[in-house]
């Protein structure tokens, strides 16, 4: 009988009489790594049953799926656990540990928007966004980039419903150039506002906006900062010179990216990472943004 015909019963089952797979797929598991599942078992306890098969001995059971699960409830200090249970021979056990846990598509992450205004309604329900985020087991600056995505000003939220912004990470790097200059993200709005229809900004082209925009505030403070310094008496400054950066209204947008540089990662390597991560476009710097925020939240975790 294949996996799939096979019979399941739902059980409540005490965390002891549950026995990991030497065979195991999942060899090598950091407990560092564990911390944030334990604190979502800590809250709410586990939420999906480990798939389990009965094992030699009377009552106990056998880990198939499930394994960081049953890792994480017993340091977060569970007795008991859900479990389905399924009889399963040693050779399929393993497929079935790789479909779990091979991605392309398996399992796919929420679009961004949609996970940060998940995050914001719970948020909201705490005093002050410190108590939201220690509710997550993040710090208080974690909130606000998750949440970065749910604040979305009306004119760049139809630009991404529209097609017209090349990722949700694109519009959010649009709206911290308008906390820094209004005008000048109202001008590559319009821009992009105007773009035919089916072609969209890169992420590119906005990055650029916003650190031009940087350098021309480092600029502008760097001057202040020599004068406290002459003001305390300091010794003589040496200071390489500075490229001007301008403040006008950025050039006509192209179409597409302008032409960077020949990427050193593997396209296909980009896109495998873009399905994990349930990334469609697959663009190369959305995936590392992507990747960068899930490495914090892990370290910071």
């Amino acid at each position: 009988m294949t996996f799939k015909d096979s019979s399941s019963h739902f059980q409540i089952v005490d965390v002891t009489m549950i026995e990991p797979d030497s065979s195991h797929l999942r060899q090598n598991i950091e407990e560092g790594s564990l911390k944030g599942l334990v604190n979502s078992i800590e809250k709410l306890g586990v939420i999906h049953p480990l798939v389990v098969r009965p094992a030699a001995a009377e009552g106990r059971y056998t880990v198939i799926v499930g394994e960081r699960r049953r890792q994480a409830a017993i340091l977060a200090g569970e007795k008991t656990v859900p479990v389905l249970v399924r009889p399963c021979a040693a050779d399929v056990t393993l497929e079935v540990q790789v479909f779990e846990n091979i991605g392309l598509g398996v399992r796919s992450a929420l679009e961004p928007r949609d996970m940060a205004n998940a995050i914001q309604a719970i948020a909201e329900r705490f005093a002050t966004p410190e108590e939201a985020a220690q509710y997550f087991a993040r710090p208080a600056t974690w909130l606000s980039q998750a949440t970065a995505a749910a604040n979305l000003s009306e004119k760049v939220t139809a630009l991404l419903d529209s097609g017209k912004i090349a990722s949700t990470s694109t519009a959010v790097q649009l709206e911290r150039l308008a906390k820094k200059n209004e005008a000048k993200a109202d001008s590559l709005i319009d821009q992009i506002e105007q773009l035919p229809e089916g072609e969209k900004v890169s992420k590119k082209v906005v990055d650029n906006a916003l650190s031009e925009e940087s350098g021309r505030r480092k600029k502008t403070e760097e001057p202040a900062a020599v004068a406290e310094s002459v003001a305390n008496a300091a010794p003589p400054i040496e200071r390489e010179a500075t490229i001007a950066v301008r403040d006008d209204a950025p050039a006509p947008l192209p179409a597409t990216a302008p032409a960077a540089s020949r990427s050193r990662v593997n396209p296909g390597k980009v896109r495998l990472v873009a399905e994990i991560l349930g990334l469609s476009d697959g663009d190369e710097e959305e995936v590392l943004v992507r990747l960068i925020d899930e490495f914090l939240a892990l370290k910071n975790a």
